[in-house]
């Protein structure tokens, strides 16, 4: 009897753990678990921490309102710092450890370039924040982005140089994934605008003067420079060019659209001119136009609960964030289900434009997504044309 008691008394307690155990499993999937790759520290941290802050928003909002199909959403963010080969590390720990839903960053190109195959092998949806047009080109079948290509900021520069009747111009780039994309963009598409680059250069991310660079720039005669970068170097290059007395017209990538790069560069951002959404620029916008009602809630929103100015870069996050939420909507729980729901996905109004995705374009976003911007008086406002 007593050996019968114990055997029992045994089975009973393991009956128990495995209960306890098909309990927690079952309890885990009463969230719906999304993955964010964001450099919320570092050089890149203009990007990445408005994007965190604005994930921690939405998230808050979704799951106040209930979350998505009775399920809550639990964020879980990894800090990158902007190094790509801590997003190797926190891609493989969020698909194979955390089994994630999906990955809504990294922030940077070379990060996202990066990590492209590991969600590819995990099967794991992929929206980045950061617009190297590499990321969706060749087109990966997990692996979306929100911000705008590379090759249609290019074209709204080179566009608005023929106005201004610039053709001898000078390309710098720093050297990270999105500044060489955007020196191969900026090289191959200049013919087509009867554009000729006299002199092309590649300066080291963590520079803190450029005054030897702007100074070739100036024994070349250009008349105007193209700066391709993320970096703080944005704002050193601005000065640097006011300093040597190189007075041409300095235009930015799309990676420009954060209001703190201009404080950086005081009086030398003064007349910038860069490709950017409408976000910067929402309060010019006219009331009928389809994406203002959504840009004026994110930067109310925002601004009043962090206390500081939105910018492109939180608009990259919240259309990725909200692309996903959309499908989850739409097709369930079934991530096969929700990747096809973001791949068809037609009309979605975001803060980078109006989302028309397809199975051969990943981005979804056409070049009208761009105004041209200039900086005047410290302020982001539209360039007149």
């Amino acid at each position: 009897m007593r050996r019968g008691s114990l055997f029992l008394s045994i089975v009973l307690s393991l009956l128990m753990v495995l209960g306890v155990f098909n309990w927690s499993a079952q309890a885990s999937e009463d969230v719906i678990k999304i993955g964010a790759i964001l450099a919320v520290t570092g050089p890149a941290s203009f990007l990445g921490a408005p994007e965190a802050n604005t994930l921690k928003m939405l998230t808050d909002e979704i799951n106040s309102q209930g979350g998505l199909h009775g399920k809550k959403i639990k964020l879980i963010i990894k800090d990158s710092g902007a190094n790509p080969e801590k997003a190797i590390s926190f891609a493989k720990q969020l698909i194979e450890e955390e089994k994630v839903f999906a990955i809504i960053g990294p922030s940077t190109s070379g990060e996202t370039l990066k990590i492209k195959n590991i969600c590819e092998k995990g099967k794991t949806i992929c929206i980045s924040c950061a617009a190297a047009e590499k990321i969706v080109n060749p087109v990966a079948k997990y692996v979306f982005k929100t911000p705008q290509k590379d090759s249609f900021a290019v074209r709204k520069i080179y566009m608005q140089m023929q106005k201004m009747g610039i053709k001898k111009i000078g390309v710098v780039v720093g050297n990270t994934g999105f500044g060489k994309a955007g020196k191969a963009q900026l090289e191959k598409i200049a013919p087509e605008y009867g554009i000729e680059i006299v002199i092309s250069e590649v300066y080291d991310k963590k520079a803190t003067d450029l005054t030897a660079l702007v100074t070739k720039l100036k024994a070349k005669g250009v008349e105007a420079v193209v700066n391709w970068s993320i970096v703080p170097a944005q704002s050193i290059i601005a000065k640097n060019m006011r300093q040597i007395g190189l007075n041409v017209p300095l235009f930015q990538s799309h990676g420009f659209g954060n209001i703190k790069y201009v404080k950086a560069a005081g009086a030398a951002a003064e007349g910038i001119i860069f490709p950017a959404g409408r976000l910067l620029v929402a309060e010019e916008l006219p009331d009928d136009h389809p994406q203002k009602a959504v840009l004026m809630k994110y930067k109310r929103d925002y601004e009043s609960r962090f206390k500081e100015e939105a910018s492109t870069f939180g608009g990259h996050a919240y259309d990725a964030f909200m692309i996903l939420v959309e499908a989850i909507k739409k097709a369930g729980l079934d991530k096969e289900k929700v990747r096809d729901a973001i791949e068809n996905m037609k009309g979605f109004v975001g803060t980078g434009g109006i989302f028309n995705f397809s199975p051969e374009d990943h981005n979804g976003l056409d070049i009208d997504s761009f105004e041209m911007l200039t900086v005047k008086n410290g302020r982001f406002v539209l360039l007149e044309q």
